[in-house]
């Protein structure tokens, strides 16, 4: 299985066979077992011992699979580092839809990939946050909660439930919230 493992600034491709491991391409043998009632892990990495404290932030549980992502705290050797986890699936998919680096597209949010929309989750004329979910389209027989790139105002929806669209179809239009005074 490959995953993708993001630390602070920097993404690694580990790919992981049983015992086998390969970071970035360099292979390793790696074993890790739970230490009972604790948070912490013994992991054995390339004739090197550690002790790893693992904190879940979101989306996994040790010890299984990263599924679609997940967010952990990992601690050793007196060190913090935060470290996000998704499989090859969820990476491609991020990688399609993705925002192009670049100047905001003046707040219109379109469709990633084509595909069918299950659900609208705002209103116009509703305040949004940035982050916050829009319009809910299935692709790939997969949900993508499409969310607003910033904060702002919904001044239209372009859709409805049920409606089929292409990639690059406009489904929501957001102004830039005023500042309260």
């Amino acid at each position: 299985m490959k995953y993708y493992v993001r630390l602070g600034g920097r993404t690694l491709e580990v790919h992981v066979e049983g015992s086998r491991v390969a970071v970035d391409g360099v292979p390793a043998e790696a074993h890790c077992a739970a230490v009972p009632g604790t948070p912490l892990y013994h992991l054995l990495l390339a004739g090197e011992s550690w002790t790893v404290a693992v904190q879940m932030l979101e989306g996994g549980a040790p010890g299984a699979a990263a599924g679609g992502g997940s967010r952990w705290a990992l601690g050793a050797v007196g060190e913090r580092i935060e470290a996000a986890v998704v499989d090859e699936r969820t990476w491609q998919i991020q990688a399609l839809t993705a925002k192009p680096p670049g100047p905001p597209t003046g707040g219109v949010v379109r469709a990633p990939m084509p595909g069918l929309v299950v659900r609208i989750e705002v209103e116009e004329g509703q305040r949004v946050d940035a982050g916050a979910g829009l319009v809910v389209v299935e692709a790939m027989k997969m949900e993508n909660e499409l969310r607003a790139p910033h904060g702002g105002v919904v001044t239209r929806i372009h859709v409805g439930v049920g409606e089929a669209v292409e990639k690059g179809a406009v489904l929501v239009t957001l102004a830039s919230a005023e500042p309260s005074s």
